[in-house]
């Protein structure tokens, strides 16, 4: 069998042969538990942008909630000062108030009232 020739380091192929610069395997653990840091962080970081948004959320809908009360509190006093102005105009329209007024009360009674008689038909019909 005749010795293969030998190439220089540089050229060397690395599947074929292994050559001493290349790192060895043995790092194996360190790049695991690289990764399961990496892994960490990166869930770390998602809970922590998970919890702001939830955060954000809950303000957001605890601001509504406050607006909300806010609206219905003024409703409640607009709808009780309807409430008064409609008791307040039914009381300027009743009749007691309006035979004690004033200008009503110094108008003259009309004398000798005449009614006329009006026809019935209003339209006249063509034959």
């Amino acid at each position: 069998m005749l010795p293969l020739p030998t190439l220089p380091r540089m050229f060397s192929l690395s599947f074929l042969a292994p050559v001493s610069d290349m790192p060895r395997r043995a790092s194996l653990g360190r790049m695991v538990s690289q990764s399961t840091a990496l892994l960490m962080v990166c869930i770390g970081t998602l809970i922590l942008g998970l919890a702001l948004l939830i955060l954000f959320h809950e303000n957001a809908n605890a601001t509504k909630g406050y607006n909300l009360r806010k609206l219905e509190n003024q409703r409640s006093i607009l709808l009780l000062q309807q409430e008064v102005l409609n008791m307040q105009i039914a009381e300027a329209q009743a009749l007691e108030h309006l035979q004690e007024d004033p200008a009503i009360a110094a108008m003259i009674p009309a004398a000798k009232l005449r009614y006329t008689q009006q026809d019935p038909v209003v339209a006249v019909v063509r034959e």
